[in-house]
């Protein structure tokens, strides 16, 4: 990953479509990520959302299989 890639633009969506996109899904089809604190996590979170906090995607990024979609929370 390049200086670069931190400026590309990526796709967003609201949280009404992620709450579509997630229900016409098998859960096995996407990846789920939560990057707030655990704390945060522990307080409530998506079922089935994988924890990685912010401060720690660099080094987890490889947990994230880059051939399925990815919503980040």
């Amino acid at each position: 990953m390049g200086v670069l890639d931190y400026f590309k633009s990526i796709p967003t969506m609201s949280a009404d479509e992620a709450r579509k996109f997630l229900a016409g899904k098998n859960p096995d089809e996407y990846n789920l990520v939560d990057v707030r604190q655990p704390m945060e996590y522990e307080g409530d979170h998506l079922p089935g959302a994988n924890l990685i906090p912010m401060a720690e995607l660099k080094d987890r990024i490889k947990e994230i299989d880059p051939d399925k979609p990815t919503v980040v929370y």
